[in-house]
């Protein structure tokens, strides 16, 4: 591998190229801490020429590549094997803004910029990209295509699939794939670049995207309310999509769990608690006192156990500040059973009982953390413990799985949601996928992959 590695160096400078575990170390454990790999080595290019020397050269000396964004993956789909001979390419060199047009309302960035980053170079031309995750100041915009995000606002605008125009990809041969388009209507052929949205990196590595854009909103209402159970929450979603049509950007859920979790390690923030807190957001044009008195009206002829609706920008952040820490609020109580899993919103109250009985059945006393994306079915379905003291919680997680997912199924639904399959969750989609959709998928793997070399080990 030496003179693989030195005709690595000379394609993307040897400044640029890690093999000692001290420089490699921060790539290859994944976020949750669960997947540690050892890589041959970490290669950071720097343009797309780069990616595609680099890709010719490892398939050359036929050595797997695994894309690597910003390191947020919960299901390990960005950690390398412990074997050593995987080249893990980071991508965070590839993080410019290469056009903007603000007229046609779109954006070309290389895969390396991080979310945060993209938003800002929206802002700048008073656009918006909307997409909104809690790792949007670390994850990056490949990242985010790899696992078609999806984040807080897919009810107005969409998961990634619905916010890219276009893209630059690499192929597994080398060859670079010129997919950019600032278009929002073409027929001449088949729609390529969403085989690689989705893909994990299986299939080529994105180096660059154009991404669509909006009109900034300058109104805003936002209001945490308590409801008594998931029915009257579904019952608000709907009520709330009658009255204020695409108005309704957000609206998410927190069990009672939940809201204790966040009232043990962020006292005095939380508002209230209740058996269910959803967070709501409108956004508009126009003026956001106007917009708040509106949804002040509204929500006045509805029957909620207790409610708060942001009087000031700084008010409407603080709420927004505790859904934003759920995930590390729970990551400090201890670990947990993680479930991404996405069912018709209309589903969710059938889901969440149906659950929590067999789940309680099969585990005494376990307890269940949920919350989520409710406004488009995604839950975040985790499991903090089956037995006391978390001894026995893994051991636990094929069972647990098994009843969440077979019921996740019974409801039309789907055990990934936003944040991919890695090396989380090959087994569950090839018992829970329809076998054709697989074999298709395995088809055009095989196609542009023959030699299995682009992020190998995950479900394709």
């Amino acid at each position: 591998m030496n003179d693989f590695l030195a005709r690595l160096a000379g394609v993307i400078g040897s400044a640029n190229l890690f093999t000692a575990d001290t420089d490699t170390a921060r790539y290859t454990t994944d976020q949750r801490g669960r997947y540690h790999g050892r890589p041959l080595a970490v290669a950071r290019p720097g343009s797309t020429a780069e990616v595609a020397a680099l890709v010719r050269l490892a398939r050359a000396h036929q050595v797997a590549i695994v894309p690597q964004g910003g390191n947020t993956s919960t299901c390990g789909g960005a950690t390398p094997d412990g074997s050593g001979r995987q080249l893990l390419v980071a991508l965070e060199r590839l993080n410019r803004v290469r056009a903007l047009d603000a007229a046609n309302h779109s954006l070309t960035v290389e895969a390396g910029m991080t979310l945060a980053a993209v938003q800002q170079a929206a802002a700048d031309a008073d656009r918006l990209f909307p997409l909104s995750l809690a790792s949007e100041g670390s994850c990056q915009i490949g990242g985010n295509l790899s696992t078609n995000a999806g984040g807080l606002a897919v009810l107005r605008y969409g998961t990634m699939r619905e916010l890219t125009l276009g893209l630059e990809v690499v192929l597994p041969d080398g060859q670079v794939l010129n997919a950019l388009s600032g278009l929002r209507k073409d027929t001449s052929g088949l729609d390529v670049k969403q085989l690689f949205i989705g893909a994990e990196g299986q299939l080529g590595l994105i180096t660059a995207a154009t991404l669509k854009l909006f009109a900034r909103p300058t109104a805003h209402a936002t209001a945490l309310v308590g409801v008594r159970d998931a029915a009257a929450a579904i019952a608000w979603l709907n009520a709330l999509k009658d009255a204020f049509g695409d108005r309704l950007t957000t609206f998410e859920i927190m069990s009672e769990v939940c809201q204790n979790l966040l009232a043990k390690y962020h006292p005095g923030q939380l508002p209230f608690t209740a058996p269910w807190a959803l967070l709501i957001e409108l956004s508009d044009s126009g003026d956001s006192a106007e917009l708040g008195e509106r949804l002040v009206a509204w929500l006045a002829e509805q029957d909620m156990l207790d409610g708060v609706v942001a009087q000031s920008e700084a008010e409407r952040q603080k709420l927004w500040q505790l859904r934003e820490a759920m995930s590390e609020t729970q990551k400090r109580d201890g670990p947990s059973i993680k479930h991404d899993i996405g069912v018709p919103s209309s589903a969710i109250p059938a889901f969440l009982d149906e659950a929590g009985t067999a789940l309680e059945a099969a585990f005494p006393g376990v307890r269940v953390v949920a919350f989520g994306h409710a406004g488009d079915g995604n839950l975040h379905y985790n499991v903090s413990y089956t037995r006391p003291g978390n001894a026995e919680l893994f051991s636990d997680e094929p069972r647990v799985n098994e009843i969440v997912y077979d019921l996740v199924y019974r409801h039309a639904g789907t055990l990934a949601a936003e944040h991919g399959i890695g090396q989380l969750k090959p087994h569950w989609l090839a018992r829970y996928k329809d076998p054709v959709a697989l074999a298709v998928m395995k088809t055009i793997k095989q196609a542009l992959d023959p030699a299995g070399l682009m992020n190998p080990g995950r479900w394709l």
